[in-house]
């Protein structure tokens, strides 16, 4: 033991003993079992969701037996039953492999090259779908897209981008019914 001076040169107090280290136990169990928080995410979700559909107003929408709360109830109570599920299951032992994917090598970092341009397509796109209509912003999205992930043919990502997103806004404003903003092409398409 040793003992340290407390007071005055030459008086020795009583020894310290050093601090006691950080439980690491904890910290490995909550390392090993990190799949709860995947459980947690769903619960709050499913839990969302659930709210959501039974707060809905529903009296002008109510068509027939199934009505516009069924799918996110369905939806809802799924998320809870594999939330609860899967935590059984990691609290069992249960655990998710690692990606071993063919061409990704999980020792390099994350792209954010690739992470910034997406995420500015899609604000961008969220954006200027009001102003300019589904059928430019979509287009630009599917464009943006594109290239974002690596594409570089010039010549012929825009023409796809823009069949995409012409056939899109088609399918929902005409067979579907879900009416999306056309802007200045409203009166040509």
């Amino acid at each position: 033991m040793t003992t340290e001076p407390t007071g005055p040169a030459g008086s020795e107090g009583p020894t310290r003993e050093p601090a006691p280290k950080q439980d690491t136990t904890t910290r490995s169990w909550l390392r090993d079992h990190s799949e709860l928080g995947v459980c947690v995410l769903l619960l709050a979700i499913g839990t969302l969701v659930l709210t959501d559909a039974l707060t809905m107003n529903v009296d002008i929408a109510q068509r027939g037996p199934i009505g516009p709360r069924t799918v996110p109830l369905a939806v809802g109570s799924a998320l809870l039953l594999v939330a609860v599920l899967l935590a059984v299951d990691v609290l069992r032992g249960g655990r998710g492999e690692a990606e071993g994917g063919e061409d990704v090598d999980l020792d390099e970092p994350a792209d954010w090259r690739t992470v910034l341009l997406l995420s500015g397509v899609f604000l961008a796109a969220a954006v200027l779908i009001g102003p300019l209509g589904f059928p430019i912003a979509g287009a630009l999205l599917f464009w943006g897209s594109a290239y974002a992930l690596g594409s570089r043919h010039h010549d012929r990502d825009p023409l796809i981008a823009a069949v995409l997103s012409l056939a899109t806004y088609f399918l929902f404003d005409n067979l579907l019914g879900v009416p999306l903003p056309g802007g200045p092409l409203m009166g040509v398409i």
